[in-house]
């Protein structure tokens, strides 16, 4: 993944995945992911380029990277944290627990740290609310996490 890369060679592995995916409407989720893979991000320009090679307008294209929460139109970091604020880890101690991410990470949510090490980003419910305050960085999930441990997690992440 070239991360962030809005260069020349960009645009030809634009076309690339348009021809393999197909340049029709019908098409267009399946093309925002591939290219979110490939560059990381769908910033408004990438937006704009893809709708008129499917001949849409952009505004459209724009809804529906707007609309589904797994595009993103900023640069992500390398490593993606994910703090859940669901009722039982809230109650736990989600809250202290994400303002020491915040603090840790040198972002708030939705945003990405200096150097791209970190996204960090919100959710709902992790599925594990007997073990909450439960975070997650990448695929990897911390239960039971105190503020104090922030540290010692986020370290092992480079």
């Amino acid at each position: 993944m070239a991360e962030g890369c809005l260069c020349e060679e960009t645009y030809p592995k634009i076309d690339a995945i348009i021809s393999e995916k197909g340049a029709v409407p019908n098409s267009l989720i399946e093309i925002l992911h591939a290219v979110q893979e490939e560059i990381g991000y769908l910033p408004q320009a990438v937006q704009e380029y893809i709708a008129e090679a499917l001949g849409m307008s952009a505004g459209t294209v724009e809804g529906v990277v707007s609309f589904y929460s797994f595009f993103t139109t900023v640069p992500r970091g390398r490593h993606t944290i994910k703090v859940c604020q669901g009722t039982a880890c809230y109650v736990r101690g989600g809250k202290r627990l994400l303002e020491s991410v915040t603090k840790h990470c040198g972002c708030g949510v939705g945003e990405t740290s200096e150097g791209q090490r970190f996204s960090l980003d919100v959710v709902r419910c992790i599925g594990a609310c007997g073990l909450s305050p439960v975070m997650m960085v990448g695929d990897d999930v911390y239960d039971r996490v105190k503020p104090t441990r922030v540290a010692e997690i986020l370290d092992k992440y480079e």
